[in-house]
């Protein structure tokens, strides 16, 4: 069968991947001139910074992108560092402690800072170990069969009825509920303000997921009774080196990748896809065509509103975005490391992440003021900056479109302004700054090829979910963090697979016919 995917972000790749294994005629079309989407890395002047993903969740052996990547014989080709982050607010800063203090050592620290807070504490890690045990034993469904996975299901429930209390609360309730201190309830719902996702409209038991010990400490044992706790990695190199083992596989089995090659239709025939339009007007032909990438685009774009179900068309419409970032990435000639000690770290500048996103979804970008992260990639792989200089990315979260100006006039004043508020860590970067490479969400815009920016895709709002991979145009399948699977690498991967194994399955079922 000839497949078509439009986009070579991680989910096209993975999809492609999974069907060139089973002997399909596999094409990716790729608008821009490199391939990765927000997975790739970019250079300049011998520094090298990746565009988004950092400290990825899911590498490890046991999680889901490790299973994915040993399914296709790809462990070998990444190189993984696992590591931790920090965490500063404006009264104090979390970091991993220079002795280890066991897996809870945070909570300890917690109780010196908060120590009327105590018992909430308390009571919030045994909520906490209930849900890794949850999550554990959930993460191994997805890759069981046959008795082992009846086995488990049996496992689950117990553990499910332990927490299905708060199975219908958000997560400001389930702060509300362990804590009075606003600045406490901020630590575990700080994280947040990445998928730029109100704490009243995430879910409560999500809580813990965003805020994995392992996070936090490097060193903490990952068995548990359910299984294993997540886990954090880098990727040596950048996470170019993920997108390049997903590509060469694609291509040594005889796939096939184009870069400037922009899609303009995807050619609907009596309710099934039959090829998509390029832009310069060539019509191909294909049995199968995935796309990733935005949903209103691509079902009101490429496809056409008239194709798809009133209802369809109208979840489309109403679904909630993530917001987008402002990114600078520089190289510097000096060791920032008396500054912030690990690769990366959170500076938290407000403790009310409800009124922040508000702020962000209104358009009113805060410059850097109310947040921001440092990432420093070249602590982890020196190879990614000159040999005694380093490579260094700050980036917040920031409107699509800004209520006051827009980013093509501003981005070399917010750019400038970031960087300020990032001096107030680590003084003198812009002074000792080599290069400079600014990427504002017009610049993301272009390289994703969407009218509307959103880093991650679809937050996890309560009650929201993104368009199915199986859509309602037979032949038509629709991957990646603006679907059904939502964002995150390990997610989007994830979701992908599940995707193809569908595709496989209906394929199946029609020899059978």
């Amino acid at each position: 069968m000839k497949v078509i995917i439009i986009g070579s972000g991680l989910s096209g790749l993975t999809a492609g991947a999974y069907l060139v294994r089973e002997g399909y005629d596999v094409t990716i079309y790729e608008q821009f001139s490199e391939i990765g989407g927000v997975t790739a890395t970019i250079h300049k002047d011998g520094y090298s910074w990746d565009l988004g993903p950092l400290l990825l969740e899911g590498l490890a052996p046991h999680e889901k992108l490790g299973r994915v990547l040993a399914e296709l014989g790809l462990t070998e080709k990444i190189t993984i560092i696992r590591e931790d982050r920090g965490q500063s607010f404006p009264d104090f800063e979390i970091w991993r402690q220079k002795e280890y203090e066991g897996s809870y050592w945070r909570r300890e620290y917690l109780k010196k800072i908060f120590p009327s807070e105590s018992d909430g504490l308390d009571r919030y890690y045994e909520f906490y170990d209930k849900m890794m045990n949850l999550m554990a034993i959930t993460n191994q469904l997805e890759w069981t069969r046959g008795l082992k996975s009846i086995w488990l299901k049996l496992k689950l429930l117990p553990k499910f009825l332990k927490v299905k209390k708060w199975m219908n609360w958000n997560a400001a309730q389930v702060m509300d509920f362990f804590f009075k201190e606003p600045k406490i309830k901020a630590i575990y719902l700080a994280i947040l303000a990445d998928f730029v996702i109100k704490p009243s409209e995430f879910y409560g038991l999500g809580v813990p997921a965003v805020n994995i010990e392992t996070a936090f400490d490097k060193r903490i044992p990952l068995e548990i009774k359910g299984g294993k706790l997540p886990t954090y990695h880098y990727i040596k190199g950048g996470c170019e080196q993920l997108v390049k083992a997903f590509a060469d596989f694609i291509t040594a089995n005889g796939g096939k990748i184009y870069t400037n090659s922009l899609i303009q239709k995807i050619i609907v025939e009596k309710g099934q896809t039959t090829g998509v339009k390029l832009e310069n007007g060539s019509v191909i032909q294909a049995d199968l065509v995935l796309a990733s990438g935005s949903a209103h685009k691509t079902f009101f774009n490429l496809i056409g509103r008239e194709y798809l179900p009133p209802n369809f068309v109208e979840n489309i419409e109403n679904l909630v975005h993530m917001e987008s970032v402002l990114m600078v990435h520089i190289g510097i000639d000096f060791d920032p490391t008396p500054y912030q000690r690990a690769a990366l770290c959170y500076y938290y500048n407000t403790y009310d992440i409800e009124e922040g996103v508000n702020h962000c979804r209104s358009g009113d970008y805060h410059e850097g003021k109310e947040g921001f992260l440092i990432y420093i990639p070249s602590l982890h792989s020196p190879e990614m900056a000159p040999e005694g200089k380093y490579a260094v990315t700050v980036y917040t979260i920031a409107p699509d479109r800004l209520s006051v100006g827009n980013w093509t006039e501003r981005r070399e004043e917010l750019a400038d302004k970031l960087l300020i508020e990032a001096e107030k860590i680590i003084p003198n970067l812009r002074e000792r700054t080599q290069v400079k490479v600014i990427l504002t969400p017009d610049d993301f815009k272009t390289r994703v090829n969407v009218d509307r920016h959103s880093f991650g895709g679809l937050p996890p709002v309560i009650g929201q979910q993104g368009p199915p991979h199986q859509t309602p145009i037979h032949g038509f399948w629709f991957i990646g963090a603006q679907s059904e699977s939502g964002g995150g690498v390990a997610g989007v991967v994830a979701g992908t697979r599940k995707a193809v194994q569908m595709i496989f399955k209906e394929k199946s079922r029609v020899y059978e016919k």
